[in-house]
């Protein structure tokens, strides 16, 4: 690898990790595809490459990768988030004129809903953020689908939420179901994307906001839409269909599922079913023990793929 190319890999890691506010995970992945491709182009076009080469990158070019990938055993599903981390190098390099070839995912096979993995959801996330239209829409979106996951909220809970969170600290009070307040955590990840997301957004958020052109909007919507208003739920709903079918994730990925996994993911990491019923918000604990028999069904998974005699 030149050290123009070189170059162009740091700049491209640098800007997932500090701009996107990318997973450490998701950054190894993304880099590890993009220097794939820069070989592969070496290697295609027979002389070094800068961001002129990448800049001028064809459908055909990105279907002799893919080909050239599949020789190495690559899955239909590996193949979809490559194809996502190759978007989010072309549109870093290419900038706002960026122009990428338009590509069909591969087809991917559809399995027995479950509970979404911590990665697909951060994959679901970052592809979400890597295909706004701008960097602001970005990273509320990046931003809302990691509350989901990361709190547990509803969608309603999320987008009905207003400047009046602020400044956020390591909890946030959500208004439910008939008008009932519970308290959540925040992780720090989350409220990093949401603040990420407040610095950028051209709408002001809060009063005590130095941009903001208005004496009292505490009361405003925390997420936006293009135009200023309330952020629409089928917007976030849209997003995470066309994230998930570039990714080749389960249809059942919704960003109500994400409030599922959460669920999922706390009880079988010790949760008891009373402190999950109070983080989800539930009138009685009958509601929580749904998520008993998902459980089980992921273990059941896990047991029959792993024991010698199962099957």
């Amino acid at each position: 690898m030149t050290d123009t190319t070189r170059a162009l890999i740091n700049t491209f890691s640098a800007y997932l990790r500090d701009d996107r506010r990318r997973s450490p995970h998701t950054v190894r992945a993304y880099v590890i595809t993009a220097e794939r491709f820069t070989e592969f182009l070496m290697d295609h076009i027979g002389n070094g490459v800068g961001a002129d080469e990448v800049k001028t990158v064809t459908q055909a070019d990105i279907r002799a990768y893919l080909a050239h990938r599949r020789v190495d055993g690559l899955t239909n599903n590996s193949a979809a988030r490559e194809l996502s981390a190759l978007r989010a190098f072309l549109k870093h390099v290419g900038g706002d004129e960026a122009q990428i070839p338009k590509i069909k995912g591969p087809k991917v096979k559809r399995g027995v809903p479950r509970p979404a993995s911590p990665d697909d959801i951060l994959a679901l996330a970052g592809d979400a953020q890597d295909s706004a239209s701008s960097d602001w829409v970005g990273a509320r979106d990046w931003a809302v689908l990691l509350l989901l996951y990361g709190s547990g909220l509803r969608i309603s809970e999320a987008l009905d939420l207003t400047g009046d969170i602020l400044p956020l600290s390591d909890t946030l009070r959500v208004t439910g179901k008939r008008g009932k307040t519970r308290i959540v955590p925040l992780l720090p990840q989350v409220r990093e994307a949401i603040e990420h997301y407040i610095d950028l957004c051209p709408y002001p958020i809060a009063a005590d906001f130095a941009r903001c052109k208005h004496d009292d909007i505490s009361g405003s919507p925390l997420f936006r839409g293009q135009r200023g208003g309330p952020l629409s739920p089928n917007m976030i709903r849209r997003v995470v269909q066309q994230a998930r079918t570039r990714l080749g994730i389960a249809d059942s990925t919704t960003p109500h599922a994400l409030r599922h996994s959460f669920a999922t993911h706390l009880l079988a990491g010790g949760a008891d079913l009373r402190s999950l019923q109070e983080l989800l918000g539930h009138a009685s604990l009958s509601s929580t023990q749904v998520y008993t028999a998902v459980d089980a069904a992921h273990l059941l998974d896990v047991y029959n793929s792993a024991h010698p005699r199962a099957g």
